[in-house]
This record gives structure tokens, sequence and C-alpha cells, in this order.
């Protein structure tokens, strides 16, 4: 057999391999009673939203200001072509500034067709919680991010509570970001 055969039975094989590929039965999928979320940190408060909410969390970017919004819309920036509305959600749920430091991220989300990014302080990354152990929030009363949650899952010493971005994101003063 000659070598352009070759290679081009190896094509054959790939794409015979990738049509049969079904992603659902893959590994690393979260398993049947599992829910998927992000897990993150805004102050001292631990707290985590569905996997599929957000696109990636990354370094903050360069972020330019706009003029005539409210303090807690920090500005848009560049990410990767795409013109991105970043909130400083720490700044939103209690009007203190998140410091920047090396820890600090960006997660990516879509608010109405569009590119949103949410300033956190820290990610922890991808948590797998039993959806039967999902309890009702109990309120901490440190900041006004209790009437956003709208659960929360108890494991060992930690409790990570969900921050429900359809609330968060159908509020009228979370859409409303012109100054007064």
């Amino acid at each position: 057999m000659s070598q352009p055969n070759a290679s081009f039975r190896k094509l054959l094989d790939y794409e015979q391999r990738a049509d049969a590929f079904q992603p659902s039965k893959g590994a690393g999928q979260v398993r049947s009673g599992e829910w998927a979320g992000v897990a993150f940190r805004i102050g001292d408060i631990q707290l985590t939203c569905g996997i599929d909410r957000v696109h990636e969390f990354i370094p903050p970017p360069p972020v330019t200001r706009v003029p005539g919004t409210k303090n807690w819309i920090l500005g848009l920036a560049n990410v990767r072509g795409d013109l991105v509305t970043v909130i400083d959600l720490a700044c939103f749920f209690d009007g203190t500034r998140s410091d920047i430091s090396a820890r600090t991220r960006l997660l990516s989300a879509t608010l109405r067709g569009r590119p949103v990014g949410l300033l956190v302080d820290e990610v922890f990354g991808q948590r797998n919680f039993l959806a039967a152990n999902a309890e009702a929030p109990e309120a901490v009363g440190q900041s006004s991010v209790d009437e956003y949650i709208g659960r929360q899952f108890n494991t060992g010493q930690d409790t990570w509570r969900e921050l429900d971005l359809d609330i968060l994101f159908n509020t009228p003063e979370f859409l409303n970001g012109a100054a007064n």
C-alpha cells in the first residue's frame, strides 16, 4: 500500500470515529443525580453557579470605563474580539469594590445574548454536588447576595451557595446600569 492511501485511510478512520462519538457517553460528564457548578469566592462568601451558565473564567482583562454607569459596572473589555461588559459582583452586592489580585477572575456568561463578565475574587474550579443534598439557603446577613441564592450544598465543613444567574440577570437593579 502506498503512503498516500495509508494516510487517507487513517483520515477515514478518524472521520468514522468522530461520527460515532456520543458526547453524553464520554468520560468527565456529570453523572445522574449530580449538579455541576463553578465554585468561586466573593469576599468571604463561597458561591457556585451552574457550569452550563459560565463559558470560561479568565484573568481580568484591561477595562475601559464607560461614563454615566453605576460604580459596579467597571466598563468594557475586549475578550477575544467580543466587547464584554465587566461587572464587579462584590460592588453590586454590597458596594465594596473588589481588590484585583493574582487570584481575581472574570466569569464569562451571557445576558440576553450579550457577553458579560462577572468579576469574582477567586475561582476554585468545577465542583460536582449531589442534587439530593441541595437545601434551602440560609441567610448569612453579610451582604445583599442572599436574595440571589437559589439553594446551597453542604460538603463536609464547606457550604457552597448557588448564585442563581437567572434571578440576578432578571433583577431590574442589575439590568439598569445607568448612573442616577
